[in-house]
């Protein structure tokens, strides 16, 4: 009798509502065309740091079939977990232990960095893959894309909610997004309404508008996109604009996390993650040098005394609030208290 193939599935990058259900769907069609299937867990991290022979195999590897998937679709995120690890550019802190140190220095690409590819290809022939399903974003699929050219059968499916996977029009992910950033600027609008202001709301999506544009396009309000600079004086009177035309009297922006405007270039900061990525730099720092010179223009239809700042971002308010490190929520307030302090003295 011929060997059962085998198929392994693994998630990578962020966590988003779906992949249960697509780890599940995976499973059921697969295991009744007679496919064994392997779940790896933890992403990429799974293929580099599996130890053949030892207790690792069942840290990392978990069999899946149709009996222990059946309900993991009425949760989020992943049952198999995930991370961000990139086998083409491993830190040194990050290799696995338990390979000789002669072998790593063979794998070392530049300062610090090792390309594991050889390592993951071993244990994807010892665990007997026939085909491996990539679950991820752009990041996760440029590794998988990268093991296809080396001849592993991939099937990648795109998951991300920033929907920004190329050659692709969905993502998994998208749709709940859309979703969530819809209902928070719904439940924001009473707000906004009440204290008459302009409601600013920053959604995610790196250096793609896809996550901003369809927010905005759902909730019928203004954005502004990576991809295309704003001449931020137009959106400005735009916005003062909408508002004094508003029955009432405000209005609400969408900003993605990666737009820009004419004259000004968004920073980053921190050390690149595996990936290349760094941190955005809040807006908010480079945003107060514009709230200021406009101070003088908003007192033409309200009185300097009236006026007032605000910490508040905007989204959902839940008990936990919007989760911030200590030190980001002191520069937080730091910052409005210089800006009142230059405007009022």
């Amino acid at each position: 009798m011929a060997p059962k193939r085998r198929i392994g599935i693994l998630t990578g990058g962020g966590d988003v509502p779906g992949l249960n259900a697509v780890i599940k769907s995976v499973v059921y069609q697969t295991t009744g065309m007679g496919y064994e299937v392997l779940g790896i867990r933890r992403g990429w991290e799974g293929l580099t740091h599996l130890q053949p022979g030892t207790d690792s195999a069942a840290a990392y590897i978990c069999p899946l079939n149709r009996n222990n998937t059946h309900g993991i679709d009425r949760t989020g995120g992943t049952v198999l977990h995930t991370s961000r690890t990139n086998p083409r550019k491993m830190r040194q802190a990050a290799l696995p232990k338990h390979v000789p140190a002669q072998r790593l220095a063979s794998w070392q690409v530049a300062e610090g960095v090792f390309d594991l590819t050889p390592l993951v290809l071993e244990n994807i022939g010892y665990l007997g893959l026939d085909y491996l399903v990539a679950i991820g974003g752009d990041d996760t699929l440029s590794y998988a894309a990268k093991l296809n050219d080396l001849g592993v059968k991939i099937i990648a499916i795109p998951k991300t909610m920033d929907n920004d996977v190329r050659n692709t029009e969905y993502c998994i992910g998208f749709s709940t997004a859309i979703t969530r950033a819809s209902d928070a600027i719904q439940r924001q609008r009473t707000t906004v309404s009440s204290h008459e202001r302009i409601g600013i709301f920053r959604i995610f999506g790196r250096d793609a508008g896809f996550t901003a544009l369809y927010t905005a396009y759902a909730t019928s309000i203004r954005c502004v996109i990576p991809e295309y600079k704003v001449n931020l004086d137009k959106l400005i009177q735009l916005l003062l604009e909408e508002k004094r035309t508003n029955p009432n009297n405000y209005a609400l922006v969408v900003l993605s996390e990666g737009a820009e405007w004419e004259g000004y270039k968004l920073q980053e900061y921190g050390e690149p993650d595996a990936y290349g990525h760094r941190k955005k730099a809040s807006v908010a720092e480079s945003l107060a040098d514009e709230i200021k010179r406009r101070i003088d223009e908003a007192t033409k239809y309200v009185a300097l005394d009236q006026l007032c700042l605000s910490p508040q971002c905007g989204f959902a308010s839940t008990e936990e609030g919007n989760i911030l490190a200590e030190e980001e929520q002191w520069a937080k307030l730091r910052m409005i208290v210089e800006l009142a302090a230059e405007v009022w003295g």
